[in-house]
Order: structure tokens, then C-alpha cells, then sequence
């Protein structure tokens, strides 16, 4: 709370009488501690460090009290806010009791991994799950790791509608795959049985807000509860996602939930669930026909391949109503992860990287280990299965993933070196060049219709923040404190790694400059700023976006560190 808040200039500790040494005053209570400044003015406070003049005061639950004014709280986000914040010490604990060392975080699969971390580090209530209680904690949430089934639902094509990719443009061509016995789920549907489309539902969904929201149409028979598959399904830390663990092969689902998390509801925006399949399809289709992307950096695209959409029927004609009531009822199937590994590799989400053991041992320097490279080797292959598919993609494509510790997933190689990158979310998260390029003109009328369109400056704002930001500028000091990889040398290589790819593709110089990553400066983007001081919990028509305050220096012009084989690039600072 203390550096996140520092670093969002919510708070503003001032030096103390030591070296490193920093001192916040509140009305209330004097906190005293000690802190690195790091990149991107971000702050680096030693935990064992902080000390307070109020006895109760390092309990995270009463600081808030005595921050609230210094922070401008309102009443009513200060309220909500313990309630996330509790919620999220909640998860933690269950965490922290559940512990495994830094050795057996690296023997697990992806999906037994999910349930093991910790969450968003730059979000401080990052587990709040409003709409939550205990028991649905107990059976739901990622670290409860319980695969449950799943309940089915049918509902009439007068409500829903269906979309997939090429080879499922039809929704039996998608239950021949994912179902063992489509016809038992169809038994209770009669003669009419055709009239309907089937798809999962979360069961806290189905509970809370389908049966009070839809209860005249399940009341018609429109929409129809049906048993279970009987395939157990392990949540994602997306907590709406969910592995199929009897049978990896299939897809995985999203479903929405009516929980508040982070900044924005879990639901399913409707056009967005509509459109999945379609901007997958583009997507493979920009990534296929593109030999360096296809071949060289063999990135894995995990498709949405085909959706089911149940509009409201009311609520879509009210377009001032609150945007959770637009996202109630839907289900998107995703490509699973293992069908595109070759022999021996194993994945992880990049969030996974931040972790680190009961042991006190991080996860990324057992993996450094195990692979037998120096530590700056290693991270160098990070940067190289991670950053050329990227920017291949916002240079030549002027599209933009949102790189973000969930999203983005590592291939290793037998060793535990890094080799590619797996991609997902895209209809969610992938934003397209708002400025006119011909390679975006035959965009798909669906595609075009649903993807954000940013500035050049926006574009690279989403790996700034997404990937720099909100995963890197937390990696850099880890892998400095356990392998000792000095953080100048961290954000040369990453510097480094962007100037060989525009050194390969000399012809897109343009774009380098209208897609300039290297700028002295950038926007500070605040995601805990966004919901104590500019959202806070109000309902409102729209998703959020995250509040922007003032500018920060950009990690990949502060260095000045002469790589092994740029003898004649020098990364130097910015005048």
C-alpha cells in the first residue's frame, strides 16, 4: 500500500533523517521506512522497515482510517474499500497457509500454477471479489484449487445467438467437440430441442442473477436449466475462466460473473462476446500468412473460437443503464494451451514470474537455476520470446495486445529457458491504431466495429503499462535481490532486445517513429487512483479506463549500459 500509493502520488512520503530512509505524515499517525526508488519512480519499501507511532497502525485494515483524509476518500469508498481489502488479506492468508517451496512452484502444470499466485501486485485490494461470500470464496476462487462441474443451460435462439470460427460456424460442429453426449443435454428440451443453443453457466451466476433477472423467461421455457457435463473445471486467475481438467483438449470456458474485481464487473459484454470469434479468425489470419510471426517467432495465439450471446431484453433497450446489467449471460470458448506445445515444454503465465515461495525463494530464480544460464542469459531469452511477436504486431499490423501478466504466457523448453510466447484475451484486449494504415483498411466490418481504436502514443501505452509497468517493474528488482542481475543491466536488455528487432526490419522505420516506444517520458497510468479517487464503486454506463496522472521517466531511455554486441549502439540516457 505504501509504495503502490507513492507511486500513484496519492501519498507523498518525504526523505527522513537516514539515507533511504522516508517518512509519511497523517493526520492520525507518523509512518517511517525505508525505500529504493526504482524505475519508472517507482517505489521500493522494505517491509521489515516500516514503523508507525500508532500501536495498531501497521494493520493494513486501520491504515486506511487514518490515511482517508490525505487520501480524499469519500465515505463511501472508504467503506467499500475495507470490505475489498479484507476480502483480499482473506485470499492471501488461505495463500500463505497453502504455501509451497520456490521447487515445487516450478514442478507444477500451467493450470495447477493459476491457483498458486497471488494477484495483480500493482492493484492493491486485488482479490476484493465483491458479490462473493465466504462459502462462494471457498468453492470458486482460483486459490480455493477445486475443479467443479459445471451446470448447463439452454436457451431459446429468441434470446441467444451464436458465432465461431471457420469449421464451427455451426453450433453442433462446436458440441461434437466439447460434449461427450450432446443428446442427453437435449433430452429435456423435446421436439423443439433445435430451437435452442447450449452453453455453461457458472452456478453463483445462475443463482444470483440469472434466476432474479431472467425469471420470466425461464418461466416460458425460453431458458432451460440442464444437467451438468460432468467435466470438473478449474478457475483461471481471470476467476470467469476455467481449465477443463478431465479433458485438457477441450476448450476452455469464460463465463461472466456479477463480481466486482479490480476496477470493472466480470461479465460479458455483448457485442464483444459476439465478435469474438471474428477477431480471432482475423487474428490467425494476420499471424499465418506472416512468415516471421508464423515460423520464427511461433507464437501461440489461443483463439476465441465460438460464443453463445443471451441479450436481456430489457436492459438492451436501456443504453444509460449500469454496463453489468449488458453482460449477463454468455459463455466464449478459448483454445486450450497444451495441443500447441511441442515435446517438452512447459508454460506459465508471466505472472507466474513474480512469485515466490514458502521458501522465500522466488520462482524465477529457480528457473534460472534449472536451466544452467547465467542470469542475465536468461532474462535475455525472456525478452526475446516475449518482445519480437509484440511489436511485430503494433509495427507492422498497428494492433496491440494487452501484454499483462494474465494475457501474456511463457513457453520454456525442457530446461526451463524461455522460448515463445502464448497470447490470449483478444476481443477484450486487443486495440487497434486509431491513426489510417493500409495494413488495417480490409478490416472485417465485425472486427472494426468492436475493437478500440488509440492513438500511436495510446498503442504503446499498453505495453508500457501492461507489460513494463505492470509485471517488469516488479520483476527487475526481484531478479536483482535473488540472482543479482543489477536492474540497469534488466531494462538494457530489454532496450537492447527492441533495437535488434527494428535493426531486422529496417523498412518499418516510420513506424518506429510513430510507434516510439523510446519517448523521455510517458503517462503515469493509476490503477488503485482509478478506484479511490475517480470511479470509486459507483455504477455507471461504461467500463472504466484507468485514470492517467502526470508522467514518469520511461525505464528504456534511463539506461546507460553498453551491451555485449552493440559495440557501436550505446543505450544512453535521454538529454
Amino acid at each position: 500500500m505504501l509504495g503502490e500509493f507513492a507511486y500513484e502520488e496519492l501519498l507523498r512520503p518525504v526523505p527522513g533523517d537516514e539515507p533511504g530512509e522516508y517518512r509519511l505524515e497523517l493526520p492520525e499517525a507518523e509512518y517511517r521506512f525505508t525505500a529504493r526508488r526504482g524505475s519508472y519512480d517507482s517505489w521500493q519499501v522494505a517491509p521489515e522497515s516500516v514503523r508507525c507511532s500508532r500501536p495498531d497502525g501497521l494493520d493494513p485494515l486501520r491504515f486506511l482510517p487514518y490515511a482517508r483524509q490525505t487520501l480524499g476518500l469519500r465515505g463511501e469508498t472508504t467503506g467499500h474499500l475495507i470490505r475489498e481489502l479484507s476480502a483480499t488479506l482473506t485470499a492471501d492468508a488461505r495463500q500463505l497457509a497453502t504455501a509451497l517451496t520456490a521447487a515445487e512452484l516450478a514442478d507444477l502444470d500451467h493450470a495447477a500454477l493459476e491457483g498458486r499466485q497471488t494477484g495483480h501486485p500493482w492493484i492493491v485490494p486485488n482479490k476484493g471479489r465483491i458479490g462473493f461470500s465466504a462459502a462462494d470464496a471457498a468453492r470458486w476462487a482460483p486459490e480455493a484449487r477445486s475443479p467443479r462441474p459445471l451446470p448447463w443451460i439452454a436457451v431459446h435462439r429468441r434470446l441467444a445467438e451464436y458465432r465461431g470460427v471457420p469449421g464451427l460456424e455451426r453450433p453442433e460442429q462446436l458440441y461434437a467437440r466439447e460434449l461427450d453426449d450432446v443428446d442427453a443435454l437435449r433430452a429435456a428440451l423435446g421436439p423443439d430441442a433445435e430451437d435452442y443453443l447450449l452453453l455453461p453457466v457458472h452456478p453463483w451466476q445462475w443463482d444470483e442473477t440469472v434466476l432474479p433477472l431472467f425469471a420470466p423467461w425461464i418461466a416460458s421455457g425460453e431458458i432451460v436449466p440442464l444437467p451438468s457435463d460432468g467435466d470438473p473445471r478449474l478457475p483461471q486467475q481471470s476467476i470467469r475462466s476455467f481449465f477443463n481438467t478431465a479433458h485438457p483438449e477441450r476448450c476452455t470456458v469464460k463465463l461472466p460473473l456479477s463480481i466486482l474485481n479490480t476496477l470493472v464487473w466480470r461479465g460479458l459484454p455483448v457485442e464483444r462476446t459476439l465478435a469474438a470469434p471474428a477477431v480471432t479468425a482475423w487474428l490467425l489470419g494476420l499471424r499465418d500468412a506472416d512468415p516471421y510471426l508464423r515460423d520464427e517467432c511461433r507464437v501461440i495465439l489461443l483463439g476465441e473460437i465460438a460464443s453463445v450471446t443471451v441479450d436481456h431484453p430489457l436492459y438492451r433497450e436501456l443504453p444509460e443503464a449500469p454496463y453489468q446489467y449488458k453482460e449477463l449471460l454468455g459463455a466464449i470458448w478459448r483454445q486450450p494451451l497444451g495441443p500447441f506445445l511441442d515435446g517438452g515444454e512447459r508454460a506459465r503465465t508471466l505472472a507466474s514470474l513474480l512469485q515466490t515461495g514458502s521458501d522465500g525463494r522466488a520462482l524465477a530464480a529457480e528457473l534460472i537455476d534449472r536451466s544452467g544460464l547465467l542470469p542475465g542469459d536468461w532474462t535475455a531469452r525472456l525478452f526475446a520470446a516475449m518482445m519480437p511477436p509484440l511489436l511485430h504486431f503494433l509495427y507492422r499490423y498497428g494492433l496491440v495486445f494487452s501484454p499483462h501478466g494474465e494475457n501474456a504466457i511463457v513457453v520454456f523448453d525442457p530446461a526451463d529457458a524461455p522460448v515463445r510466447l502464448a497470447v490470449k484475451d483478444f476481443v477484450d484486449d486487443v486495440n487497434l491504431s486509431a491513426q489510417d494504415l493500409p495494413e488495417l483498411r480490409g478490416l472485417p466490418d465485425e472486427v472494426a466495429e468492436v475493437l478500440l481504436r488509440e492513438s500511436p502514443q495510446g498503442l504503446c501505452q499498453f505495453i508500457h503499462s501492461g507489460l513494463f509497468i505492470g509485471v517488469f517493474r516488479f520483476l527487475a528488482p526481484l531478479l536483482e535481490a535473488q540472482t543479482g542481475l543489477p536492474e540497469t543491466e534488466f531494462w538494457a536488455l530489454l532496450r537492447a532486445e527492441v533495437l535488434r528487432y527494428q535493426d531486422r526490419f529496417p523498412e518499418l522505420r516510420e513506424r518506429f517513429e510513430l510507434f516510439d516506444l523510446f519517448r523521455p517520458r510517458i503517462d503515469r497510468l493509476c490503477l488503485n487512483r482509478n478506484r479511490l479517487l475517480m470511479d470509486g464503486y459507483q455504477d455507471r454506463p461504461h467500463r472504466p479506463h484507468a485514470a492517467r496522472y502526470g508522467t514518469v521517466p520511461n525505464a528504456l531511455v534511463a539506461v546507460d549500459v553498453r551491451m555485449p554486441g552493440q559495440r557501436d549502439r550505446i543505450v544512453t540516457p535521454a538529454p
